[in-house]
């Protein structure tokens, strides 16, 4: 059993976060661990029941190793597709409370993984970003790159930003998003030799998520 957390970030939206959290719960699971996704934080949401969801948030809740509230894992539900600083319309959005649901998260698995929104400079209000929240958590970050045309500067540009922080970066997944993409390959090993950090996986490209199969696509073993 191994005790690890870590938050998971995007080159953009779409990048391909929730597919890999999900996969990676699966990954964990498959070594034995009890595992949680959270999503603090997501716009976009339907009322269901009269409370808002997150499509996003209602996966992580389902692959749940134990039985948690929505509102645990998600306590900041926004209807808005929008930034999530935008969505708020003024709400605060507090990381004292997304840093608390945590630790009580701590306390019911092995392993914690916490899945943003957008990319890793969105902003959550008017002074904080993601930056504030993985420091408060102090957890490693893991990147999803999107592999399709800009990758590269968008993954060197956000492990750029992650570093200068001095947030430790656990690692990198490749995410094919485009299956039309030119050389993919070549894109690839670009990345490997400008990203220090290791590549963990190339999730291969699904219309349908398989996530046990993406599982099974990581190269490094967390």
């Amino acid at each position: 059993m191994s005790k690890q957390n870590f938050f998971i970030t995007g080159t953009d939206t779409g990048a391909g976060k929730t597919w890999s959290t999900a996969a990676l719960m699966h990954h964990f699971k498959m070594k034995g661990n009890t595992v949680i996704g959270m999503k603090p934080v997501a716009s976009g949401c339907e009322e269901i029941s009269g409370k808002l969801r997150n499509e996003d948030a209602l996966l992580l809740h389902e692959l749940a190793s134990v039985p948690v509230s929505y509102e645990l894992i998600n306590p900041y539900a926004f209807r808005e597709p929008v930034a999530p600083h935008l969505a708020a319309n003024g709400q605060l959005i507090d990381i004292g409370l997304i840093h608390a649901n945590y630790k009580h998260l701590q306390t019911l698995a092995d392993v914690v993984l916490i899945e943003g929104a957008g990319g890793w400079l969105v902003p959550l209000g008017k002074n904080q970003d993601w930056s504030d929240l993985v420091l408060r958590l102090n957890i490693p970050v893991i990147i999803v790159v999107a592999l399709k045309l800009g990758c590269i500067n968008h993954a060197r540009l956000t492990h750029k930003v992650i570093t200068d922080a001095e947030i430790p970066c656990a690692g990198w997944i490749a995410a094919c998003v485009d299956e039309t993409m030119l050389r993919p390959e070549e894109t690839l090993q670009t990345l490997v030799s400008w990203i220090s950090a290791p590549l963990l996986g190339v999730f291969p490209f699904q219309k349908n998520p398989d996530f046990a199969q993406l599982a099974k696509a990581m190269i490094i073993s967390l």
